[in-house]
């Protein structure tokens, strides 16, 4: 395997070896009988009444996708982390609804061994490499935002649901693009636009950019577990929506790890161009 598909998957698949802070458990974390944090609990709230999302969160339940569609039926089995980032299509029956550019781009990108894939070059991570990255990413959730902070590459994202909208026109473009969320329920839906035009969706290079919509509706299932279903929209690189499904443990004993892409990185020098 060339050295760039071989750097992305040493950051992928990397675990802490020792965390910096000792195992902790606060006192607000719901217990069994014989003192370990339940997980099985209902999920806390805020002082609105909303779910709340706040925690250090693992992925560790498969993910699963579709076409359209209603939503997907809840996955229960737990299971250890899986590559199924690197493809999003990967269990879908004919893979992604690729239209020919989209198609004829990712075709390309694996020609290369994904080294242009920005997290080979300690850039920030696509969504879906994201959202089932098995480095953790911790949940600080008010009423009026919620951040998302990843170990990965150190990455971070504000999610505003404060009542603004999204910008209009034509926003400066970012590597998460703007989210604003709503509620519905107890399920935050969160739309997402505005993204840089050369978007990695996966490590096999599924595109997204300036033509994408991205929703995702977070449901806190109960106190150790969130399912999230995104579904994309981008009438450019796919003929018709597709949604993904992705579910997090809580790790209510866990603190992130400082993570730098860049520190002592000696890999890129070596990629073959």
């Amino acid at each position: 395997m060339k050295l760039a598909y071989a750097l992305i998957f040493v950051c992928t698949f990397a675990l802490p070896v020792a965390a910096q802070w000792p195992d902790f458990v606060r006192a607000d974390v719901p217990r069994t009988a014989d003192g370990k944090p339940n997980l099985d609990a209902p999920a806390p709230r805020l002082p609105n009444g909303k779910p709340d999302f706040t925690g250090t969160w693992e992925s560790r339940i498969p993910p699963s996708g579709r076409l359209g569609g209603p939503a997907l039926p809840s996955l229960t089995k737990d299971a250890p982390p899986l590559a199924t980032f690197v493809d999003v299509g990967r269990g879908m029956t004919g893979g992604l609804p690729m239209t020919p550019w989209a198609a004829d781009l990712k075709k390309q990108r694996m020609a290369k061994f994904s080294r242009d894939n920005p997290d080979a070059h300690c850039l920030p991570l696509g969504f879906m490499q994201l959202h089932t990255h098995s480095q953790p990413r911790k949940v600080v959730h008010t009423k009026d935002e919620l951040i998302i902070l990843y170990e990965a590459n150190h990455g971070q994202r504000q999610i505003f649901t404060d009542g603004r909208a999204l910008p209009a026109g034509d926003p400066q473009p970012w590597w998460d693009g703007y989210s604003v969320g709503q509620w519905d329920g107890d399920t935050l839906v969160v739309t997402s636009l505005g993204f840089r035009d050369d978007g990695w969706l996966d490590v096999n290079g599924s595109p997204f950019g300036n033509t994408t919509k991205l929703t995702e509706r977070f449901r806190r299932v109960n106190y150790g577990r969130m399912e999230i279903d995104l579904t994309i929209e981008d009438p450019k690189a796919y003929t018709k929506p597709f949604t993904v499904r992705v579910n997090w443990r809580l790790y209510p004993e866990q603190q992130l790890i400082e993570f730098v892409c860049n520190e002592n990185e000696k890999s890129s020098e070596h990629l073959i161009k």
